[in-house]
């Protein structure tokens, strides 16, 4: 599939504006995450960056669709990560706002609302394609693949630091926590990395020293933390230094990770490693990926939205892209035609490269947009790319390993279907 750049369409976009009388009809947008509460790290950096790509859509004319104008109205509803508050802002978003995309962080918060929102053919985004199953066909992962890309700096540190053998890990016990717990036991597996400790909390838990307390009984060489949310990511870390650990750290991300240098120090979180980059990393300069100017996004964002880049920071961004792309493509923003056109040929442009739509084997239909992740380790106090790995090279070798894996846990998709989840759509108001 041929999909340019959004700066390449912003170009043509700006000579088209010329020609014609301006944007005179909206295509609205809808963003359902976390804007408040201790996810909202993943939420509202999110929101901020699409406030930027609509402002540079706008300001050039808006999206050509069948040869007429249209402007983007970006509309957010909180959910705070939580059930109830999904419900209420996903119907508020469909019934009475009309969106033609509905962009959502996932997990625990999307369960709730899925039938609603497949039974009324709604193009959805999830960064979690654990949500995806055969029976969301209008649901895709088109920009993060989550955790599936967390095996890429396993397999990057067990490499480059083969004397590291032991490794204990914790995880929250709920839909972000749980999958990333399986992805990284099979990643620790398939690298001959003994599990020496693995601890579960429940997702409002504080107590990081003790969580830290009971992974180091078993002498590990590293400490994992899985996708912990940020506070825990931060208090974790906080107490592996106080603590005198000196080994190896690993986390699926680092959101705000100038802040965990000052409160430790510059050796401390040397070769920390997680998966999301700052965008003005010299790697991306040349990597082809969804605008290709990412230093320049980096720059404004900063400039807008000081010290609040996150991991989610561009990934709704790289979703708004694509269907921008599929929808100029179809020549309409309907749903299903948008779907079939970004889906055509079934390859697609993820953030770091061409990937490929696939993901029934682990999610029932093949939804999810893999291709390359970036490994990201902490140098001299600041995050730089060391390796891109192959998501897809990793699955053919290690699949099988990382499905015994989930399904150890509960999570495939044929054993999501519990009626926990149908009382709470119920509770809801949904079905």
């Amino acid at each position: 599939m041929n999909a340019a750049s959004l700066v390449q369409r912003l170009a043509v976009n700006a000579q088209v504006k010329r020609l014609g009388v301006g944007a005179q009809r909206v295509v609205k947008v809808g963003f359902l995450g976390p804007l408040s509460g201790p996810v909202s790290s993943w939420g509202l950096p999110g929101l901020n960056g699409c406030r930027i790509w609509v402002d540079w859509i706008n300001r050039t004319g808006g999206m050509l669709i069948g040869g007429t104008r249209h402007n983007v109205q970006l509309l957010a509803e909180d959910c705070g990560y939580e059930p109830d508050r999904a419900a209420v802002g996903a119907r508020r978003l469909v019934q009475d706002h009309g969106v033609g995309l509905l962009m959502m962080h996932g997990g625990d918060t999307f369960r709730p609302v899925q039938d609603y929102l497949m039974s009324r053919k709604i193009l959805t985004s999830t960064l979690l394609p654990s949500d995806l199953s055969p029976d969301t066909p209008y649901l895709i992962a088109p920009s993060e693949i989550h955790p599936l890309y967390n095996v890429t700096a396993v397999e990057w540190l067990a490499r480059n630091r083969p004397d590291l053998r032991r490794v204990a890990m914790c995880s929250q016990t709920d839909a972000l926590g749980l999958p990333s717990l399986a992805t990284y036991r099979a990643a620790f597996a398939a690298e001959g990395i003994a599990s020496v400790g693995e601890i579960r909390y429940a997702p409002e838990a504080t107590n990081a020293d003790e969580i830290l307390r009971a992974m180091l009984v078993g002498n590990p060489d590293i400490l994992c933390w899985c996708t912990s949310y940020e506070p825990m990511v931060h208090a974790l870390t906080e107490a592996a230094f106080r603590s005198g650990f000196r080994g190896q750290i690993i986390s699926c991300t680092a959101d705000y990770y100038r802040r965990l240098v000052d409160r430790t120090s510059i050796d401390f979180m040397e070769g920390f490693l997680f998966q999301f980059p700052d965008f003005d990393d010299p790697e991306l300069r040349d990597k082809a990926f969804f605008f290709n100017r990412p230093a320049e996004f980096f720059a404004e964002y900063n400039r807008r939205f000081p010290d609040s880049w996150s991991a989610v920071s561009w990934e709704y961004v790289a979703t708004l892209d694509l269907w921008h792309a599929a929808v100029e493509k179809a020549g309409t923003a309907a749903p299903v035609s948008v779907l079939a056109a970004m889906k055509h040929g079934g390859l697609g442009e993820h953030a770091f490269g061409m990937a490929q739509w696939a993901g029934s084997e682990l999610f029932g239909n093949d939804n999810a947009l893999i291709g390359d992740w970036p490994v990201v380790r902490i140098t001299n106090g600041q995050a730089r790319i060391v390796a891109f790995g192959s998501v897809p090279a990793w699955l053919q070798r290690h699949g099988a390993r990382l499905r015994d894996e989930m399904r150890a846990l509960g999570l495939m998709w044929d054993q999501r279907h519990s009626s926990a989840s149908g009382e709470m759509r119920i509770a809801a108001g949904l079905d």
